[in-house]
C-alpha cells in the first residue's frame, strides 16, 4: 500500500525526526529547523527544510550564522529534490561537501507487524533502555563513541519505546520507535554480529508495529543509509518504500570568509 504524503507530511515528518533525536537546543528559522547537539548524529545537528521551495541565499547566510555564533560548522540536512538545485549550486560555491546519502522510508505498522508471520516471537518492548539495550551498541563492530551517544540519544527523547531479542541475558537486537506530529518513527535498529542472518531484526520490527498499532499510530517512517543492502531488504519486506533521499552537506572552511 502506497502512502501519500502531503507537504504537510512532509514538515510533521522532519519535525517528528527532530524530535526522536532530541538534540540539546533546536531553533526554527524562515521555514528550516536548526538543531545544536555535540554528539555525532548528524541528524541532531544539521539544518533541515520543513519545505520543498526554493530557498534564498539570504535563508543561507542566516543559518551559516547561527552554526557560526555557536562556534559550529554549520551543516544542512537536504533532500535530492529539484526544487533546492539551486541551493546545492550555492553550497559548493561556498565549499560545502555532501555525504551519507540516506533513504526516507514510509510504511504502515500493519504491514510491518507481517514481517513476522501471525504467532511468531515478537520482540520485547519497554518503556525504558536497559543496560543490556544499551551494551548492544557498544559492542563488536560498532564504534563505541557513537554507540554512547546514540544510547543517550534515544533514551532521552520523551515518550519513546525500546525494543529488545533477549538469549541468555544478552540483548542480542535491538530498536527504538517514537511517536510525534501523526507518525511513529523506527531509529536505532541494531543485531550482534554473531547473531545476524536469524530473522531477529524483523522480531524487533513486529514487535515495535505491535506497539504503534497499539498505541492508535498506522504510519511508520524510518530512515535508512542508501548502501545498506541488508536493511534496505528487510525493510522492503515490511512493506517500507522509499519517498525521498537526502544528503549531509557540511562547510569544509570555518569560519566564514
Amino acid at each position: 500500500m502506497t502512502i501519500l504524503l502531503t507537504d504537510a507530511d512532509i514538515e510533521a515528518i522532519e519535525r517528528a525526526t527532530i524530535a526522536a533525536v532530541s538534540p540539546e537546543v533546536t531553533e526554527e528559522l524562515d521555514g528550516w529547523l536548526l538543531p545544536f547537539d555535540g554528539g555525532t548524529v548528524k541528524r541532531a545537528r544539521s539544518a533541515v527544510p520543513l519545505h520543498r521551495g526554493t530557498v534564498d541565499h539570504s535563508t543561507l547566510d542566516r543559518i551559516e550564522d547561527r552554526y557560526d555564533s555557536r562556534q559550529v560548522a554549520p551543516a544542512l540536512r537536504l533532500a535530492d529534490a529539484t526544487c533546492f538545485d539551486g541551493l546545492r549550486t550555492e553550497l559548493e560555491r561556498r565549499h560545502y561537501a555532501d555525504d551519507n546519502p540516506t533513504c526516507v522510508q514510509v510504511g504502515s505498522a500493519q504491514r510491518m507487524r507481517q514481517v513476522v508471520a501471525a504467532g511468531g516471537a515478537l520482540a520485547d518492548v519497554d518503556r525504558a533502555p536497559d543496560d543490556a539495550w544499551a551494551a548492544l551498541f557498544l559492542g563488536e563492530g560498532f564504534d563505541p563513541v557513537d554507540g554512547a551517544h546514540r544510547v543517550r540519544m534515544l533514551a532521552r527523547a520523551k515518550g519513546s519505546l525500546y525494543a529488545s531479542v533477549r538469549e541468555g541475558g544478552k540483548t542480542l537486537a535491538a530498536g527504538a520507535m517514537a511517536f510525534g506530529h501523526g507518525w511513529a518513527s523506527v531509529h536505532g535498529m541494531r543485531t550482534d554480529l554473531a547473531h545476524r542472518g536469524r530473522g531477529l531484526a524483523g522480531r524487533v520490527l513486529a514487535g515495535l508495529a505491535q506497539a504503534a498499532l497499539s498505541n492508535g499510530f498506522e504510519r511508520v517512517f524510518l530512515q535508512v543509509d542508501a548502501a545498506n543492502q541488508p536493511a534496505l531488504a528487510l525493510y522492503r519486506r515490511a512493506g517500507f518504500e522509499t519517498r525521498w533521499q537526502y544528503r549531509y552537506w557540511q562547510r569544509q572552511q570555518w569560519p566564514r570568509n
